[in-house]
């Protein structure tokens, strides 16, 4: 499988590219993914759909009937690049008119008029809810016409669905449990673009991680905005919808899927600081299986400007659940988001940040400098008025303070035992092997004899800011 990976600030933002292949037939399907893991998770819910109208995906584009664009639009720069690729794209048009081009996902929904009518750029749009109507806009671009539909949903969970898996003889999968937002950050355009929240079947979650395992995957992402608010049966108020049916909560979820196998890994994506709980933690502190490892996006380190961001916790709060997790499990790496020159940022508040990553002391961590969306709350109710330049050198200390830690963090695992789930091959030498720890780091060493998808012990070594460094022992 084919990935790009565009790193802006050394550590900034992520812009992810696959594609896939299965075997030929008289109808290609060709998909890109760009922007955060459910793209990624919903493309292959999307490959699932169009198989059964006969579509396999390929990785030449010019062999292609469909060609499909899943994208972001959480941030200007992502657009600009699915804007830059969609260009390209119809330049391949002209030499083949009747192929069609489509976008799915969030950028699809918030540009559908500007993308189908003024730039002429995509036959089709498809939002994030509506990739079950695929095959009908495909027939309707047949009979001549540029085909939407963004209508978004309460209840599409796209459950019944097993998901193509595009990366054939893989070793880790994404696994959707629910989808949208109810939690409204004031920079954030996914509640507008993803609909609001729902939980998935907990049955289905569980039998997807079975077939997975039983396929021969050894981790799986378990997938949501907001994976500590994920509930089955339950309302928001805690009512209970069926009394014939049970409730579940996160916690008992993860143990659900920790159950499937002691030889599955399971982590999850993404948490959010008002919402996770400690009987997550103590779930993850009871299963081995259940990775030490907690992405939790802070933003900020200053309360008003979590206020601004409407993050729904202030600075102590955090940090009292940053406490939580190393008390409850005391070897746990732990990763970030943090946003510089969001609106009416101060010197002192960003000094605030740079103060709460010292206490805190990530492993590593995702930084942007802040870019306004339209429709989002922070454009209605904020001005953008920090310059440019002063959100880059903010990003600069952020990332300069961030560097020195995750070089910290892995110094400290030289010397340690890591057990190490095999990827495959090193991308910088075919004579190294790669793999993962329940941490997520990312551990080199020379080929031995562990293969591709199985546990090996790894004494570390050496290690640089982003790497550990190791050898195979028994």
């Amino acid at each position: 499988m084919e990935e790009k990976q565009i790193l802006e600030g050394r550590q900034g933002e992520v812009l992810d590219s696959k594609r896939a292949e299965v075997s030929s037939t008289s109808k290609k399907l060709y998909i890109e993914s760009y922007g955060c893991q459910m793209n990624f998770s919903d493309s292959e819910v999307v490959a699932a759909i169009m198989s059964k109208k006969g579509y396999n995906t390929t990785r030449n584009i010019d062999d292609a009937d469909v060609v499909l664009i899943n994208t972001c639009s959480i941030r200007d720069n992502a657009e600009k690049r699915v804007r830059n690729r969609l260009t390209e794209f119809k330049k391949k048009k002209s030499d083949n008119p009747d192929m069609v081009v489509g976008i799915l996902g969030c950028m699809a929904e918030r540009l559908k008029k500007s993308l189908l009518e003024q730039e002429k750029l995509v036959d089709l749009v498809a939002g994030p809810d509506a990739y079950r109507d695929l095959p009908n806009l495909i027939d309707e671009v047949g009979t001549g016409q540029r085909a939407v539909n963004v209508l978004l949903s309460r209840d599409e969970t796209y459950a019944d669905i097993s998901p193509v898996r595009l990366d054939k003889g893989g070793v880790s999968a994404f696994v959707t449990i629910m989808r949208g937002c109810d939690n409204m950050c004031s920079f954030c355009v996914v509640p507008f673009t993803r609909g609001r929240e729902r939980s998935r079947d907990p049955q289905t979650i569980v039998q997807e991680c079975t077939e997975l395992f039983n396929n021969g995957y050894r981790e799986v992402t378990l997938l949501g905005q907001n994976v500590d608010s994920y509930r089955w049966n339950i309302t928001n108020k805690g009512e209970i919808k069926d009394p014939n049916l049970p409730t579940v909560n996160f916690a008992q979820l993860m143990e659900m899927v920790a159950k499937v196998s002691p030889e599955l890994r399971v982590r999850f994506s993404t948490s959010h600081p008002k919402d996770m709980t400690d009987d997550v933690l103590h779930a993850m502190a009871k299963y081995e299986n259940l990775c030490n490892y907690i992405h939790l996006p802070v933003q900020s380190g200053n309360s008003d400007v979590l206020k601004r961001m409407n993050r729904g916790y202030s600075r102590e709060w955090y940090l009292q659940r940053i406490e939580a997790i190393h008390k409850i499990i005391p070897d746990c790496a732990i990763s970030t988001d943090v946003i510089s020159g969001f609106c009416g940022e101060t010197e002192a508040e960003h000094k605030d940040t740079l103060s709460l990553m010292d206490a805190v002391k990530y492993d590593f961590a995702y930084m942007f400098k802040y870019s306004e969306r339209p429709k989002t709350l922070a454009e209605r109710k904020f001005e953008d008025d920090i310059p440019d330049e002063v959100k880059s050198n903010r990003l600069s200390e952020i990332i300069d303070k961030q560097l020195k830690f995750s070089l910290a963090s892995n110094q400290k695992r030289i010397g340690l035992v890591e057990k190490v789930l095999i990827e495959g091959e090193s991308k910088r030498s075919n004579e190294h092997m790669c793999g993962r720890t329940s941490r997520n780091s990312m551990v080199v060493f020379p080929k031995g004899n562990g293969k591709k998808g199985q546990y090996v012990n790894v004494k570390i070594t050496d290690c640089t800011s982003a790497t550990l460094i190791g050898k195979e022992i028994n």
